[in-house]
């Protein structure tokens, strides 16, 4: 064991050593100093997230504990076997204040996490600003799941905790589902409902139920300006477009719509994620599916063929449990 001095803590970059990649860090204990370095400062960054668990846990308190702090020696030489490291904050059936979120990124970042995939919008509640689209949050955003306070993020709200993920190497990845777990978008605006009749908000937890208008140009127009706002504040590459359990939705009008939403997103410079529903697609080479559903034989199938699209056309399980 060894106990730290004033000064004794050194964190540099190793640009040589290009085998530690953009993540990975080597962290040396000696009796003498610890010792953090890393090809780029992400890796410094997760270097710095084992220190923390190789001291006391009275370390994380809150108030000031008395020292020293006894550290094991060792060496650590760690790179991520994944690249995605993610985890999924469901704030559209129950929101969650930007302090709260903010927490919820420190316990991820803390653990090396480098995804937060931020689901917005579902039939119970729209939680991100769109300024085109106004009543989406003002309106759509009232309720929650038993019929609970709602709530949204402004855009500036928004841009705050992309930054605050960033300052922690992590990258935000929003969902907006569609076509299907709409309802708080249908009841917000009647022109994107195929009879132009907005249903009442939506309190349940039933799925499967609502569906965006395929047929109607209006409906582009909305995903196209959700995407380009969207992507406004969202720095990273990834626009996630949900396409679950979209039983209200014909098949042969869920395959027009998912590779016509896929060109939109592409169209704003950003690369599409969405769950192995989309998998039935003919998708763009960028697209990334994600697997959630493991008890369906539908759903494996979909992963199976979404995987065989491309060496660029991934399949992958999200990293994380998923938080509603």
């Amino acid at each position: 064991m060894t106990h730290l001095e004033s000064g004794a803590i050194t964190l540099a970059i190793a640009g040589g050593d290009t085998a530690l990649g953009d993540e990975g860090y080597e962290l040396t204990v000696t009796a003498e100093q610890v010792r953090i370095r890393g090809a780029m400062p992400a890796g410094v960054f997760y270097g710095v997230q084992t220190l923390r668990q190789l001291l006391p846990a009275a370390v994380e308190a809150q108030t000031v504990q008395p020292g020293p702090w006894p550290i094991p020696a060792v060496t650590i030489r760690d790179v991520p076997r994944y690249a995605w490291r993610g985890a999924m904050l469901d704030v559209a059936r129950h929101f969650f204040p930007v302090a709260d979120v903010k927490r919820y990124i420190d316990l991820l970042a803390a653990y090396k996490f480098n995804r937060l995939h931020l689901h917005l919008a579902d039939d119970q509640g729209w939680r991100i600003e769109i300024k085109s689209w106004p009543n989406l949050a003002l309106f759509g955003g009232g309720t929650a799941v038993g019929g609970g306070k709602g709530g949204y993020y402004t855009q500036a709200e928004y841009a705050d905790l992309v930054a605050y993920a960033a300052a922690r190497y992590m990258v935000v990845v929003p969902e907006i589902d569609m076509p299907g777990h709409t309802n708080a978008a249908l009841a917000s605006y009647a022109e994107l409902n195929c009879d132009g009749v907005a249903p009442k908000l939506y309190t349940g937890t039933e799925v499967g139920f609502s569906t965006l208008c395929v047929d109607k140009e209006i409906t582009y127009q909305f995903v196209d300006d959700v995407v380009r706002e969207l992507a406004a504040l969202t720095p990273g590459r990834w626009i996630h477009i949900g396409g679950d359990e979209a039983a209200a939705t014909p098949h042969d009008d869920y395959l027009r719509f998912v590779e016509r939403v896929q060109n939109i997103v592409r169209r704003h410079a950003r690369e599409v994620v969405g769950w192995e529903e989309i998998g039935q697609v003919n998708l763009l080479p960028d697209s990334l599916v994600q697997f959630w559903n493991t008890g369906s034989a539908r759903s494996v199938e979909f992963a199976r063929v979404a995987a065989a699209q491309g060496p660029r056309s991934s399949c992958h399980r999200p990293t994380a449990p998923i938080l509603t």
